[in-house]
């Protein structure tokens, strides 16, 4: 019996190990952290929905702060400028009211940006993608709070998705 806990215990722990193998600590570009500075202009908002371009900026320097592969740069002059456009603000009808098939009981939100990444000294495009950022919200009888209320879940979701493009990118 203390033979079978003893190979046990020794392949639960080889497993343990092996396991972490493929884990690395800080960024993954190769560089240090913070050894280069990013600066995030303001989204230009190319929809008819208010107010996206703020919420979408401000959710994507967050994310840039709390990653800290990058520092983040207020006064222009960082090694890397952000830009982009929100090209789209989509609402799509998810689920249906059961009494009545017509009327939407959820919405999808979805915001397409169009986001490019330069470097300042030498010009060169780090990164030219689209990105999108979704959420859910359910159908109350003002739907425009309950949209307004959604910006900054949606602009989180989008800011991850560029935050994790700008951070695991081979530059």
């Amino acid at each position: 019996m203390p033979a079978a806990r003893l190979i046990t215990s020794a392949l639960a722990a080889i497993t343990l190990l092996t396991g972490c193998a493929g884990y690395q600590v800080g960024p993954v570009n190769g560089q240090p952290a913070g050894a280069r500075a990013v600066t995030i202009q303001i989204f230009r908002n190319d929809t008819f929905e208010p107010r996206l371009s703020e919420a979408v900026t401000f959710a994507l320097r967050r994310r840039l702060q709390q990653d800290g592969t990058y520092r983040l740069d207020t006064k222009n002059d960082g090694d890397i400028i952000v830009s982009g456009s929100i090209a789209d603000f989509r609402r799509t009808p998810v689920s249906f009211d059961p009494a009545d098939i017509i009327t939407p009981r959820d919405y999808e939100l979805a915001i397409v940006a169009n986001v490019t990444a330069q470097e300042r000294v030498s010009g060169k495009m780090l990164l030219d993608q689209q990105f999108f950022g979704r959420t859910t919200i359910r159908t109350t009888p003002n739907r425009d709070v309950a949209e307004r209320q959604a910006h900054p879940i949606m602009a989180e979701d989008l800011a991850r998705n560029i935050a994790s493009a700008l951070t695991e990118g081979p530059w």
